[in-house]
């Protein structure tokens, strides 16, 4: 990112955070996409989004797994917000996606910038915290990392969160509530903890506002409490039962009772790193006039993890549904705002020392991403907004152009193997092991339907052409991608990938 001094209009003067925003944006996109291995079309967690963005653009898509796409899309609007701006735009679905990437990390960075402008007396400082945002890392056992590389609706979430609190320390409390509200139809959980993280960081800077936020209080209990007992939510409430877990076993972020002693050690030193900050700003007479009221607000977050844990214990399907240590991931916000002031300003005035943290974090993001693109993963570019031109995309542009409603048998692991999803495709898939093990979390009937097609499958790269004939007239499947050579009527290749035809 480019020195905070460059859009000074004379001599000292203090740029304004559009220009620091201006001037940092495509810096920002870059490192952060860098130590995000990357930006790719369809990695990971899209192998849930597209098929619900495909489906709420064309409902005649999967007519065979509808049911096990909306165990997860009926939470959120957000198939139908990215269904409705590509109809409306006209613009391919990658293409979209990718914008809205570059729209999640441009709002992460104008959020930080604003955090880091009321925290800190110096432009420089600001520069640092936006470096640090940029180095990707797990939040432990959480199931989620602080940036990925592709976009994900809970990232646009966290986004959207974090310029929350940033009007929350300028005491916009009408922004705090559009934003978290708007947050809320992409992603429920993530916006959840912001909006405990806020309600209680304004009941305890705002005495005015106390009897509101406890009648808005009791009446978000009565409505949970009816959505719990007698309304969407009460299937939620019953206990996973051991055959259901048992489809959740690899899942092991899910379940804290589980965890290693060093992950509860990583993750409960959020604490005592925010604390003693709080603690040593305010005995320094510099706290921000709310910010006892930021730091309560987020350390009730643990408290509200403490709470669910008995019930993740009891195997309570929505205490596991809801993921509650991702509320970590707002105390590492948190904590890394503490840091940096710590590290690049203290109760010190002058600017040298916060430009020397800035510039060391500006190296490590450089350095990390540089080794990460080069090292690591030396054959991925930049940013790949369309599938590629690869074996894989070749098969996969060859089953979009196969007959509508045509269901595919395929490995397992075909999304880890080849890096997609064949269901990007617009196509059923017998089953697509990792991901759809994860759906399983939210429904009882889709995790069992899971484990019993792996289970039929067997082993695939040993798949005999009358064992899948048997599952094409089980299950009714059209078509085979497979590596394997077998006597069957051969339709398409690309490299060692082959497609052949089940039925006639």
């Amino acid at each position: 990112m480019s020195s905070p001094d460059a859009v000074a209009g004379a001599p000292g003067a203090r740029p304004t955070l559009s220009a620091i925003f201006l001037i940092a944006l495509v810096p920002f996109l870059v490192l952060a996409t860098a130590n995000s291995a990357g930006y790719r079309y369809g990695a990971s967690d899209q192998a849930f989004y597209v098929p619900a963005v495909l489906e709420a653009m064309n409902p005649a898509l999967f007519p065979r797994d509808s049911h096990l796409i909306a165990s997860q899309a009926r939470l959120t609007l957000f198939d139908e917000v990215i269904g409705g701006a590509a109809r409306v735009t006209g613009l391919a679905l990658p293409v979209m996606l990718a914008l809205f990437q570059v729209m999640t990390l441009g709002l992460l960075a104008w959020g930080v910038i604003r955090i880091g402008d009321v925290f800190y007396r110096t432009r420089w400082a600001v520069a640092a915290l936006l470096f640090l945002t940029t180095l990707r890392h797990a939040i432990s056992k959480s199931g989620t990392n602080t940036l990925e590389g592709y976009f994900h609706p809970r990232q646009l979430a966290f986004a959207l969160g974090t310029i929350a609190v940033a009007e929350f320390l300028r005491g916009r409390q009408a922004g705090v509530w559009v934003l978290l509200a708007l947050a809320g139809t992409l992603h429920p959980t993530t916006t959840l903890w912001f909006a405990i993280w806020m309600s209680v960081a304004t009941f305890v800077a705002e005495p005015r506002w106390r009897r509101h936020l406890l009648a808005a209080g009791a009446v978000a209990g009565v409505i949970a409490g009816w959505a719990l007992v007698a309304g969407p939510l009460a299937a939620r409430l019953v206990t996973m039962d051991a055959e259901w877990l048992a489809t959740l076993s690899a899942k092991d972020y899910l379940f804290p009772a589980r965890w290693p002693v060093v992950t509860w050690l990583t993750n409960l030193a959020y604490v005592p790193v925010i604390v003693g900050i709080y603690r040593y700003r305010r005995e320094h007479g510099a706290l921000l006039p709310r910010e006892t009221g930021l730091v309560a607000g987020c350390l009730a977050l643990v408290l509200v993890f403490l709470a669910l844990l008995p019930f993740n214990i009891a195997r309570t399907a929505l205490a596991i549904q809801l993921q509650p240590a991702r509320t970590f991931w707002m105390l590492d916000l948190l904590a890394g705002v503490y840091l940096v002031w710590a590290c690049a300003e203290g109760l010190s005035a002058g600017a040298a020392r916060a430009r020397a943290v800035a510039a060391v974090l500006a190296l490590v993001s450089v350095g990390r991403g540089t080794y990460i693109m080069t090292v690591e993963f030396p054959d991925r570019a930049l940013a790949e907004v369309t599938a590629g031109d690869g074996d894989w995309s070749r098969i996969m542009n060859r089953v979009r152009a196969s007959e509508p409603g045509s269901a595919w048998l395929v490995d397992p692991g075909h999304a880890a193997r080849y890096g997609s999803s064949l269901r990007l495709a617009g196509r059923d898939v017998f089953v697509e092991g990792i991901k759809d093990s994860a759906i399983g979390m939210y429904e009882r009937d889709v995790a069992l339907r899971t484990r019993d097609r792996v289970r039929e499958i067997g082993d695939f790269p040993a798949l005999t052409p009358e064992r899948a004939r048997e599952l094409a007239a089980a299950h009714g499947l059209d078509y085979l991608i497979t590596e394997s050579s077998l006597a069957l009527p051969e339709v398409f290749s690309s490299g060692t990938i082959k497609i052949y035809r089940l039925r006639p």
